[in-house]
């Protein structure tokens, strides 16, 4: 068996999104809108990773502005580098907000935030791994990350 090489051409001026753990990427996607871009968007999913052993990775060949608290939320490992001339001249980690507001709605069809349609929806973290988040108001877990509904 023969095997198979993949080459995505380096990014001269951009961003790019790494350690994004496995399967992640899409929502990623998704949720920065990328689709709208009119650039080169590359995803490259399920890449060997000695640290992680599998992870996804996102080239965006522009520059934009990136909500880290939300995309700390969507992935607490991911990296996002910016390059310029080819070069990487910034490395931003991230890391899992301990509040979030507005980025996910209250699945609690009782919670205060389904009938004061204007009430702001806050998560808190309330376990110590940052894995779990809790409405402020009910205590309700929001949803599993990889199904979750964003705010447009």
């Amino acid at each position: 068996m023969s095997e198979i090489s993949l080459k995505v051409d380096i990014i001269e001026n951009g961003i790019v999104i790494d350690h994004i753990k496995a399967g992640n990427s899409v929502a990623i996607y998704n949720y920065l809108k990328l689709a709208e871009l009119d650039c080169v968007v590359a995803i490259i999913k399920n890449v060997k990773s000695k640290k992680y052993g599998n992870k996804d990775l996102i080239k965006i060949e522009s520059t934009m502005d990136i909500d880290l608290e939300v995309l700390g939320y969507l992935d607490s490992t991911a990296t996002i580098n910016t390059i310029k001339n080819g070069k990487i001249v910034d490395k931003k980690s991230l890391v899992a907000p301990k509040r979030i507001k507005n980025i996910v709605r209250c699945r609690n069809p009782r919670c205060i935030t389904s009938v004061e349609q204007e009430l702001d929806h806050i998560f808190e973290i309330s376990d110590e791994h940052g894995k779990l988040y809790r409405c402020v108001y009910c205590k309700q877990e929001a949803a599993e990350r990889g199904n979750r509904i964003l705010f447009e």
